[in-house]
């Protein structure tokens, strides 16, 4: 596998939540910083939703990719979903908590999927589509920053699935939330991984309430 295109945006404004965002993403070439903040370059304006160093980084598949293009019936283009980096011969629906990738001089680990909100809906000028992307299961995935360093499109990525313990994937988590996390022993499992602090907390607060 290799990174296809690495994606930073700036603050563009749009007709939902607080009038700006930092959805919008261009392509950039040559070699790019990531450190445990994110991309060099790439503003993040909801800082209550986005951002942090739990969701440094948001990544697509070209699998995911080609996956969307067949639900919508319509080109799409790295950035549609406000990625910052899309990487070649991958799927978000069957990765999990915990897989580490490794390319130039980085490395990152993921945390959670992506959860749809009215910015997405914007985009996609289909209010309803929150709900389609539930239903999809090819959400994507945030990662932190482990180690930063330089990448460029191209790059070589080497994945090391998680093993330590149980294997929560993204489309099994994104179901999970537009559930509300009905299921006991899911929680159990997810106080087990290196999850977005958010779900950990839930799933610790869960677990010491039986």
């Amino acid at each position: 596998m290799h990174l296809n295109a690495i994606l930073a945006g700036s603050a563009q404004p749009i007709a939902s939540k607080s009038g700006k965002t930092g959805f919008f993403k261009r392509p950039l070439e040559g070699p790019q910083r990531i450190t445990s903040t994110g991309l060099s370059g790439d503003a993040i304006v909801d800082t209550d939703n986005h951002g942090g160093r739990d969701q440094a980084i948001y990544l697509m598949g070209s699998v995911d990719y080609d996956h969307w293009r067949t639900a919508l019936g319509r080109p799409l283009f790295a950035g549609a979903f406000g990625e910052n980096l899309v990487v070649d011969g991958w799927s978000s629906a069957s990765a999990a908590v915990g897989d580490r990738f490794r390319f130039g001089g980085c490395e990152i680990e993921l945390t959670a999927p992506r959860i749809p909100c009215v910015t997405l809906a914007e985009v996609m000028k289909d209010r309803l589509f929150p709900k389609r992307f539930f239903a999809e299961g090819h959400p994507g995935a945030y990662a932190r920053v482990l180690t930063s360093g330089s990448t460029q499109v191209g790059d070589t990525v080497v994945v090391t699935p998680f093993n330590d313990g149980p294997r929560i994937t993204m489309a099994t988590l994104l179901s999970a939330t537009a559930n509300k996390f009905n299921d006991p022993a899911l929680l159990a499992d997810l106080a087990r991984v290196p999850a977005h602090h958010l779900l950990t907390r839930m799933a610790h607060e869960a677990v010491n309430r039986t």
